[in-house]
């Protein structure tokens, strides 16, 4: 006959390892999801700090960088700057033909701007321009 305190025994054994189970079960579920949370936030902070890199380097490499990375129009300050110069007009003026302001004009000129994809397709458009079209349009917008 089976001693009466190890049958005893093993039946708390079992009894406590079922409620222990049942009670870390949920702790396990959220220590892996709160590690895969933590491995989500590392990748974002490593996307944040090249993306903070890359807006920290100068104008003019930004520019580099923008042009490798868009195949739609070229941008150069001093094609600007010439292509305005030829147009004769001031940057305010141009910045109404191209749709921006005059110090924006002035920034992207001198290299401390860039501007956007939308800005380069109208800029783009005033390219093939001339004086007397630059001033026809300048009279209607005015």
């Amino acid at each position: 006959m089976p001693n009466l305190s190890t049958i005893l025994k093993g039946e708390i054994t079992r009894l406590a390892r079922k409620e222990i189970k049942a009670a870390i079960d949920p702790i396990r579920k959220a220590s892996a999801a709160h590690r895969k949370e933590v491995a989500e936030l590392k990748r974002l902070v490593v996307s944040l700090r090249r993306d903070l890199k890359a807006a920290s380097k100068p104008a003019k490499a930004r520019a580099e960088i923008d042009e490798a990375s868009s195949n739609s129009t070229r941008f150069s300050a001093k094609g600007l700057k010439s292509l305005r110069a030829k147009l004769g007009l001031s940057a305010a003026e141009f910045g109404l033909l191209a749709g921006a302001s005059g110090q924006s004009i002035y920034k992207w000129e001198t290299g401390k701007a860039v501007p956007r994809a939308s800005q380069r397709a109208s800029l783009a458009a005033v390219r093939g321009i001339g004086k007397r079209e630059a001033a026809k349009r300048l009279a209607a917008i005015k």
